[in-house]
């Protein structure tokens, strides 16, 4: 009996060293890499596991095995990059690879400014015939439907979206400029809190532009205060960037305090040679708010042009009731002679773009919907004037009636040296304000901004490597765990043990963004790995073509929506 129990214990004994002396199996195991965890503080060098969707260890593997076995060679490995302000709703229906911001690190999309729901009748008609390259059908109604049928179709990156005040406004009150009824305030309300149960991460609007722009304060307050019961956030580009630019810095503050909500500034800047100098009194009143307690951050773009429609030439009451009557009033002589008058005045009720670049050499032409208007891609407003004979004023007016568009342009408003002041303040993060597109097919009809393919690996290898405006740690931590915090994106933006597997690595001394405004379809380089979601996406700098991405909740998700 004795022996017996001896030989049990001995064989349990055996059992137990062999199964110490197994490998540990992970599905992917990234080896010496040096790791920026995305908190700023300094690297380290450690090996990182991935089992399933999730990080499972970091520290030493040199015991354990993996399906997928990497070797990071001492380069970075990082939290994945969150574009904070994107705008990929359309172009990732057409290709959800997203190669354009992949190959810059990012891992998740957030849709801001406006939202692709939810629509009624007549807006569905019109986003149907509002196309221009991408063709797509309109087959959801909410916002929840519309990030659905994105996620279904198959993306590679994460996906989160704000619902536009703007969006809900034409829903319930058209595109004409008026305030709603207490009861039309209630339905839009009611489409706020409809959305933030489908998973909005909060409201957002473009307030320069219709019908956003014909939102007063009192009315974003009561749409704020309903996203703010369900810990939602507020995200505006505010009602100016020039010469009011103080005054809607201090309104959003107004807006985030009233409705008890933290705040986005999207793309802060200040545009226009004669605003310049107004950035340093914007920062001082953000950080007088943050310092009384308030969560007010920004984000930007590392570029010193902006873009968008050739229509913010023209007053936005020129748009009352909808881009169809715009179109028609510039064909009126009378209101084209006062336009021109409009276009060369400093105006102080609306953002005037035409004045603001000083000069017409100032506007690019980035896309028509028109191919017998795409000859003038790449040409500047001056140019396309001498050819056509006319007044650039004219020109303008002419191109936005023929293209039966706003016409999308680029502007150089900014300065280098606001942009290097804000890409270094803490509290700022990046979005590239583009899509993500594949350098080929119908993404190549139409030119981008070089953000588009640029945006976040200037941080890394401009400003931060070649500039030494901040260190690595502290640019990751901006890319990363800062806007995953801002807007409750639980378990991203950092790496950490239990967290999602978004990570990606990259060659630190290489990274370099290779777009132009002449050629702005070029893939920025540096980056090697990118994960989503434990999926590899990118492998050795090529798109595996794996579809891993999620639609990411808000805070009020309510499941079953």
């Amino acid at each position: 009996m004795i022996m017996k129990r001896i030989f049990v214990i001995a064989f349990l004994i055996s059992l137990l060293s062999i199964a110490c002396k197994q490998k540990q199996q992970y599905d992917t195991i990234i080896r010496n890499g040096v790791i920026y965890d995305g908190n700023g503080g300094e690297p380290f060098k450690a090996d990182v596991a991935i089992e399933n969707d999730t990080i499972a260890f970091i520290g030493d593997l040199s015991n354990a095995s993996a399906k997928n076995d990497i070797d990071a060679k001492e380069n970075a490995v990082a939290p994945g990059f969150i574009n904070m302000m994107g705008h990929s709703e359309v172009s990732l229906i057409q290709d959800g690879r997203g190669q354009s911001d992949v190959k810059q690190g990012v891992t998740t999309e957030i849709f801001c400014e406006s939202s692709m729901a939810p629509l009624n009748a007549d807006m569905k008609q019109q986003m149907q015939k509002g196309q221009g390259d991408i063709k797509f059908d309109v087959t959801w109604n909410t916002l929840g439907e519309y990030m659905n049928h994105l996620e279904k179709k198959g993306i590679s990156v994460n996906i989160a979206s704000f619902v536009g005040t703007g969006t809900i406004r034409q829903y319930v009150l058209g595109e004409d400029n008026k305030a709603p009824t207490n009861v039309q305030l209630d339905s839009m309300k009611a489409l706020v809190d409809e959305a933030m149960k489908e998973g909005a991460l909060g409201v957002t609007n473009a307030l320069i532009y219709p019908p956003d722009f014909f939102a007063k304060t009192d009315e974003l307050i009561a749409l704020s205060k309903e996203a703010s019961k369900y810990g939602g956030t507020y995200s505006s580009h505010m009602r100016s960037e020039g010469n009011k630019f103080i005054e809607a810095v201090n309104e959003l503050i107004q807006i985030s305090k009233e409705a008890n909500i933290p705040a986005e500034i999207h793309h802060l800047k200040a545009a226009g040679k004669d605003n310049w100098h107004k950035m340093d009194s914007a920062i001082k009143i953000v950080e007088q708010a943050r310092k009384n307690g308030m969560d007010i951050t920004a984000d930007m773009y590392t570029y010193t042009a902006g873009a968008t429609g050739l229509t913010s030439v023209l007053p936005p009451t020129l748009q009352d009731g909808g881009f169809g009557k715009l179109r028609e009033r510039l064909m009126t002589p009378s209101i084209r002679s006062q336009m021109k008058k409009e276009m060369n005045t400093n105006a102080q009720t609306w953002e005037n773009f035409y004045y603001a670049v000083g000069k017409p050499e100032n506007i690019l032409m980035l896309s028509f919907k028109q191919d017998s208007l795409k000859k003038f891609i790449g040409k500047n407003l001056a140019e396309i004037a001498k050819i056509r004979n006319k007044s650039p004023q004219e020109t303008a007016m002419d191109l936005i009636i023929q293209d039966s568009t706003r016409v999308e342009v680029a502007y150089f408003l900014m300065n280098e040296e606001n942009v290097k002041k804000q890409v270094a303040l803490p509290w700022v993060s990046f979005g590239s304000d583009e899509a993500s597109y594949t350098n080929e097919g119908v993404f190549l009809k139409s030119n981008a901004h070089p953000r588009a393919y640029g945006n976040f690996v200037r941080v890394i290898g401009h400003y931060s490597r070649d500039e030494k405006v901040f260190s690595l740690p502290l640019a990751i931590y901006k890319l990363a765990n800062l806007p995953a915090k801002h807007l409750k994106l639980q378990k991203r933006g950092e790496l950490k043990v239990g967290n999602y597997a978004d990570l990606i690595v990259f060659d630190a001394a290489k990274v370099k963004d290779n777009a132009t405004y002449e050629k702005p379809h070029q893939y920025a380089d540096g980056m090697i790995d990118v994960f989503v979601n434990g999926i590899q996406i990118l492998k050795d700098g090529n798109h595996t073509n794996a579809n891993a991405g999620k639609f990411l909740k808000g805070p009020g998700y309510r499941m079953g929506k």
